[in-house]
């Protein structure tokens, strides 16, 4: 099973909502092909333009998905009328919840202590025969070599099928794309701020401006001095590349 990709500015986006996300990684797990899969929300589109490298890491994931509304309209317009967003923390539930069945064994890397915890036991109360073989809370500091070994074997030892990264991006893209091949796990999906937001820690927005393409005004208002620059700078940003993209192919 494999989505069509639909070009958002240079990132191949995959054209899923979360029912064909989940076929498509439940597919992967029981095949044991080996997979990593970036979320692409407006910041992430703006930062691969700008910075080639990171580009063509999220662009050879194995699938993107279309993390926030803006994204969705724009795969939408260019004919994929199926696609829905794939919101980091909707996806974790959706697995989560879908995987019991199966009996698959998560891995969750990233975010503090405290949110491991809180993440575990509200990851229990929604699913609650979830298998979860390992949490490990990392350093905010760039690793050492030794160290990230140390991380890949204690991975590799709890032997899960799916590996949930939460270093936000781009630093858990760059991870993922850099341990693909030392990991036997099947699939590993970098989420963002899911293990923040799913544990409690940070304050979610309501449903309705999620879906309406407003969360980054809640999120800004809750985390102004940090988010001020993704969001005025960046959304501003991704709307000239877009007028300047669409002027362009007028001009061919």
């Amino acid at each position: 099973m494999k989505a069509q990709k639909v070009d958002i500015l240079g990132v191949k986006v995959d054209a899923v909502n979360l029912d064909s996300a989940w076929g498509i990684i439940e597919e992967w797990v029981s095949k044991r092909e080996k997979a990593y899969v970036c979320v692409a929300p407006v910041s992430t589109i703006v930062s691969c333009h700008e910075d080639e490298q990171y580009r063509d890491v999220v662009n050879r994931a194995q699938m993107v998905t279309p993390d926030g509304m803006p994204v969705v309209w724009l795969a939408r317009g260019k004919g994929f009328k199926e696609v829905e967003r794939t919101y980091g923390p909707d996806l974790l539930l959706k697995v989560c919840k879908e995987g019991q069945q199966k009996e698959l064994r998560h891995f969750f890397y990233g975010g503090t202590e405290e949110v491991c915890g809180r993440l575990k036991t509200a990851l229990a109360a929604q699913a609650s025969s979830i298998r979860i073989v390992g949490m490990y809370s990392p350093p905010f500091r760039e690793l050492t070599d030794a160290e990230n070994e140390k991380i890949v074997t204690m991975i590799n030892e709890a032997q899960p099928d799916i590996l949930w990264v939460g270093l936000g991006s781009p630093k858990q893209d760059f991870w993922m794309s850099k341990n693909r091949d030392k990991l036997t796990v099947p699939v590993m999906l970098g989420v963002g701020a899911a293990f923040d937001f799913l544990s409690g820690i940070k304050p979610q927005a309501p449903r309705w401006m999620q879906c309406s393409g407003l969360e980054w005004l809640f999120r800004l208002c809750c985390e102004p001095r940090r988010l001020w620059k993704r969001y005025f700078v960046g959304n501003t940003k991704f709307i000239v590349l877009l007028l300047k993209e669409q002027f362009q192919s007028k001009g061919k």
